[in-house]
C-alpha cells in the first residue's frame, strides 16, 4: 500500500477547497449549513452544478485524506 504524505500545505489546500465548496452550496441553498451539511457537501466534486434535492440526489464527492496528527 502506498503511503500518502501529509503536509501542512496539503491540509491548507483541503481546507481552502472545502471553504470554496461550502460558499457555493450555502449560496445555492440560501440557508445556514448544519455540521453534517458541511462535512458532506464540503467534499462535492462540482458544487456549482450538483443536484441538491434531499432524498433524491446522488452526490458525486471527492473526499480527501487528512490525518491531523500527521500534519502537526
Amino acid at each position: 500500500m502506498a503511503a500518502i504524505e501529509s503536509t501542512p500545505e496539503m491540509a491548507a489546500a483541503v481546507y481552502a477547497t472545502m471553504a470554496r465548496n461550502l460558499a457555493v452550496v450555502r449560496r445555492r441553498l440560501g440557508r445556514p449549513l448544519t455540521l453534517a451539511d458541511k462535512i458532506l457537501l464540503g467534499h462535492l466534486d462540482d458544487p456549482e452544478h450538483q443536484e441538491l434535492e434531499p432524498g433524491k440526489s446522488y452526490l458525486l464527492v471527492r473526499p480527501d485524506r487528512v490525518v491531523f496528527q500527521d500534519v502537526l
